[in-house]
């Protein structure tokens, strides 16, 4: 499996499934969560609404995932997770690691070969890019080596800042 990561727009990649870091209401908010909506389009809000109401109605907890159909983005899917808020003690890098291993179990029952990622918890969830870039990295290179990993060929950090990048790059690096 290919790991990878680049400088872009999650909203325009085009890889079969794209990972959104969303709340645990997954009715939408900020930063990547608000841009996959909004690229998406409203279809996006009504079946996030639709898994509220059957599947999850507490919302969905931290490390899980659901997909959704991605409407007008470029992939087929929406992987949404919800990543651990350091702001609320939220600070196991386990249940940062489960976002990308829950992610991944998520994209090989859909058939996709190839899932984006985000910088999940970076930014308003207050980790800092080195944690989360080791942690996601790590966690993306034990799906690499799952014998059970069949059928998806590449994990891709699509990532919206240089700097953040940079870090990503050196973590794949070593």
């Amino acid at each position: 499996m290919k790991i990878t990561a680049l400088k872009g727009d999650l909203t325009q990649t085009d890889t079969d499934a794209v990972v959104n870091a969303a709340n645990s209401s997954l009715l939408g908010g900020g930063g990547v969560d608000g841009a996959l909506h909004r690229a998406a389009g409203p279809q996006l809000l009504a079946a996030c609404r639709e898994i509220r109401r059957t599947a999850h109605p507490q919302g969905l907890p931290v490390g899980e995932a659901v997909a959704t159909p991605a409407f007008d983005l470029p992939a087929k899917w929406v992987i949404h997770t919800v990543g651990p808020n350091r702001h609320r003690g939220e600070t196991d890098p386990d249940m940062l690691a489960a976002c990308v291993h829950s992610s991944c179990a998520v994209a090989r029952e859909l058939g996709a070969r190839s899932v984006a990622f985000p910088a999940i918890s970076g930014g308003a969830y207050g980790w800092h890019t080195d944690e989360v870039a080791h942690v996601l990295i790590e966690a993306a290179r034990r799906e690499a080596d799952d014998a059970r990993n069949q059928g998806l060929d590449e994990i891709r950090f699509v990532l919206f800042s240089a700097a953040t990048l940079a870090v990503f790059k050196e973590f794949l690096d070593e």
